[in-house]
């Protein structure tokens, strides 16, 4: 395929998947988090409102000194030590609310589930899609099987997402998380397909890249930023935008 038809890819001809024969791709699954939409930005946004609603009810001075950045760090600590045990993560999101709680000095059950509630209302109801995913969706849902594999737990019908996907696979509901092999199988016998015809696009070259390649899938790194690869992982493709993936699997596209 002429590098002139792919826009910004970056083909890797070090991938042991690069041959001389086109893709045989049916099945495409994409990521989620910053991949599909902005997680990092739609948190910050329900640990915001979670956390004006818990300096309105706990005016104390030690709940009006918490900040969104402390909040976020004790549900990571929270999840690290949960992590094997507890998959579910809305579980983890309530629990990691009761422990900001004993925090700040309130240790309140009843109070962090209604925490919990605001979050998710916000978390879900406020997502935001990137602009190239409808149209790069549009161009590839009457050519190929899309899916939806991630570590993360937004269902499509809670971001705008409903009847695009043929598949759904979470980390969650199946106990194993990227860059874990097991997950990239499960994916592709819900996809009815093998794993050298999926194509699998994300945002994490540790997850998205080495776990599909590792599973024996393609890969391609969607990189917006343009950060530099500084690792010895190599996607089989790079873009920056997901309407250049309609051009790696030969339907043209920007």
């Amino acid at each position: 395929m002429p590098e002139s038809c792919v826009g910004h890819l970056v083909k890797y001809y070090q991938s042991s998947f690069v041959t001389e024969k086109p893709l045989q791709i049916s099945v495409v699954s994409f990521d989620g988090d910053m991949t599909l939409w902005d997680f990092r930005k739609v948190m910050r946004h329900s640990l915001k409102h979670t956390l004006a609603a818990l300096q309105k009810q706990v005016p104390t001075q030690r709940v009006l000194e918490l900040t969104v950045d402390e909040m976020i760090v004790i549900r990571n600590q929270f999840a690290e030590e949960v992590k094997g045990k507890i998959w579910n993560l809305e579980e983890i999101r309530l629990r990691a609310f009761e422990r900001t709680l004993e925090y700040a000095g309130f240790p309140n059950k009843e109070l962090a589930a209604h925490l919990n509630a605001i979050y998710l209302k916000h978390r879900f109801e406020d997502i935001e899609l990137y602009s190239d995913v409808i149209p790069t969706f549009g161009v590839l849902a009457s050519r190929f099987k899309l899916g939806l594999l991630s570590n993360g737990n937004t269902y499509p019908e809670r971001c705008g997402l409903e009847g695009y996907f043929a598949f759904v696979v979470f980390s969650q509901d199946v106990q194993s998380e990227k860059p874990d092999r097991r997950i990239f199988e499960t994916t592709a016998q819900r996809a009815g397909c093998e794993l050298a015809q999926m194509l699998h696009v994300g945002d994490s070259l540790e997850n998205d890249v080495a776990g599909a390649r590792n599973a024996g899938a393609h890969s391609v790194w969607l990189n917006r930023e343009g950060i530099p690869n500084e690792t010895e992982t190599r996607p089989d493709y790079e873009v920056a935008s997901l309407t250049e993936i309609p051009a790696i699997l030969g339907l043209g596209g920007k």
